[in-house]
């Protein structure tokens, strides 16, 4: 089975459900940017619940239809501090943070120009935390409706994405119970290399 997703910021769980499962990737890097999707936010659990962190882009003003892969991330606003202290607060107790944490540090660290260029190098630093093959292919094109893929670039719209998984011990779910298809960060900082096994018994 071949799929057609987006690379969004530290994707949700269902995007590498659906990535395990594929027998081939393809990114869409030919469409345009849309505000509210998972291209430049993610999910987490937070001591206070669910917490959403976002990355200010520079907008074009000349024109409301920008294509994705020209997005530039606007840095006068220090996101990557805020973020990365986000990610501590929520997650610095869990079992596997320690572990993983200079794997993710150079996101917060390194300075990018393009918003896709940072998610790809994202999604490499995951995929091998994960101990999993990362090879895909990128669109040359924009096309409305595909054939010959699994379109499955809905995912980044959070609101049409209503997969549902298997409960695992996150570290506030006393607090808050189980929250359901955060980010993959979640699911690696609780189960660490079990996380894989976790996404191959999921369905979409």
């Amino acid at each position: 089975m071949s799929i057609l997703i987006h690379p969004t910021y530290f994707p949700s769980i269902s995007h590498f459900v659906a990535m395990v499962k594929a027998d081939k990737i393809v990114f869409e890097v030919e469409d345009n940017f849309q505000k509210q999707t998972n291209r430049n936010r993610m999910y987490i659990y937070s001591p206070n619940g669910i917490q959403l962190l976002n990355i200010p882009v520079k907008h074009n003003k000349e024109s409301n239809h920008q294509k994705f892969k020209d997005v530039k991330i606007e840095d006068a606003f220090d996101w990557q501090k805020q973020h990365f202290k986000s990610l501590e607060a929520a997650y610095r107790t869990s079992p596997f943070f320690e572990y993983f944490e200079d794997d993710i540090r150079p996101v917060f660290e390194k300075k990018h120009t393009f918003m896709m260029d940072l998610n790809f190098q994202i999604m490499e630093i995951i995929t091998d935390c994960l101990g999993m093959d990362f090879s895909y292919d990128k669109t040359e094109e924009y096309f409305r409706e595909v054939n010959d893929v699994q379109d499955l670039r809905y995912l980044t719209n959070g609101k049409k994405d209503t997969s549902s998984f298997d409960a695992y011990t996150q570290v506030f779910e006393e607090k808050h119970g189980f929250i359901n298809n955060l980010s993959i960060l979640d699911l690696l900082f609780n189960e660490g290399r079990y996380a894989m096994d976790y996404l191959k018994n999921q369905a979409l």
